[in-house]
């Protein structure tokens, strides 16, 4: 792919002054040393470097460290689908760890991700907000930030985020209809109560055959639209000065690609209403590759999607949580350039298989 650098553009010193203002005392965290011993694919160690090409950047890292080394106001947008800290589901997960660990929930044929855990929300929050508080630096004004999270633990994305200084502009919901129910039954913990008779036991599961734990089918994924202030500006100000913040509402939606985008959004056909209203293109059965392992990979189609709603041709993607590439895919098909970030060897493996072969038919 033919590589385009951006347009270099130096606004006014009052200007910045009054859109990043919010920002600017917390951006102090700086590298001591400015070169980066991570694995990386496309051509570069220097994460400073990242980003100036169409061509994929993908670092097998922690990216909390290493967004920190990325310019102020320098990424036009971040999609990403963090970690929820349920049960080994971390910043840190692995799907071969989940599938061995077979004591990773209080119920051990409980399937993985599962485990409810009050902590959870604390952990996410903790952690999103540090993370939140870097990338209002390196975001430009008006620049936004997409949070693919779980229903009960969306606060705990947004709040981390409202806290460090993003607007929350909207909730996108991502509805499907293949999954899971969560909830399970209780006649099996009936059937280890010591103190029932055999009788009493089956007059109990009898009678509460339809009741489940607290755990309804899931049919949706919600997604945190936070922008970063752009202050006193107008938003074609900002527009002019970091083009970012304005939404292209060119991207149609819907089975005849007639309808404006919408803050519900549907991959599969579901029904008359839904598609006509929501529906972006239908994933591909080997878009997700023979080898890719990760148990969260989002459609190809989504990610555009959102990519071509939220930024412009040429501008800068960054995924903290890259996974197994979707976002860089995603940002190839769509003429972006992205900053990929992935700590698990795993999946940085598959990332660049994914990235490679597009590369490869180009």
């Amino acid at each position: 792919m033919e590589s385009t650098n951006p347009v270099s553009y130096t606004p006014s010193k009052k200007v910045i002054k009054k859109s990043t203002k919010k920002s600017t005392k917390k951006c102090d965290d700086k590298t001591e040393n400015p070169e980066i011993s991570v694995k990386t694919f496309g051509g570069t160690t220097d994460i400073r470097e990242f980003g100036r090409t169409l061509s994929g950047n993908i670092i097998n890292g922690d990216c909390i460290e290493e967004l920190k080394k990325l310019e102020d106001n320098s990424i036009d947008c971040v999609i990403t689908d963090p970690p929820y800290f349920i049960d080994k589901l971390d910043h840190k997960w692995s799907s071969e760890e989940i599938a061995a660990d077979k004591k990773n929930s209080h119920i051990r044929h409980l399937p993985k991700g599962m485990k409810f855990d009050t902590s959870q929300v604390k952990k996410l929050y903790d952690y999103y907000l540090e993370l939140a508080r870097i990338l209002m630096c390196k975001l430009k004004p008006g620049g936004y930030f997409l949070s693919f999270s779980s229903p009960r633990l969306y606060h705990a994305i947004a709040m981390s985020c409202e806290i460090a200084g993003f607007e929350i502009r909207d909730m996108i919901n991502w509805v499907y209809t293949q999954s899971m129910p969560k909830g399970m039954s209780v006649a099996h913990i009936i059937d280890r109560m010591p103190d029932l008779t055999q009788d009493e036991k089956r007059r109990l599961i009898e009678e509460y055959k339809d009741f489940k734990t607290p755990q309804i089918k899931s049919c949706f994924e919600p997604i945190c639209v936070a922008m970063k202030p752009i202050g006193r500006l107008t938003f074609i100000q900002n527009e002019l000065q970091y083009k970012t913040g304005l939404l292209d509402f060119s991207q149609k939606v819907g089975e005849n690609g007639d309808r404006v985008p919408a803050n519900i959004i549907t991959t599969e056909e579901w029904n008359e209403v839904y598609d006509k209203n929501f529906l972006v293109a239908k994933p591909t059965k080997v878009e997700k590759g023979e080898t890719n392992t990760h148990i969260t990979v989002k459609p190809v189609a989504l990610m555009e999607h959102l990519i071509r709603l939220f930024s412009k041709e040429g501008a800068l993607i960054v995924d903290p949580f890259l996974g197994s590439g979707t976002t860089a895919v995603a940002c190839q098909n769509t003429k972006r350039r992205c900053i990929g970030i992935e700590i698990n060897e795993e999946y940085y493996k598959i990332s660049m298989e994914r990235v490679n072969t597009i590369k490869n038919k180009q």
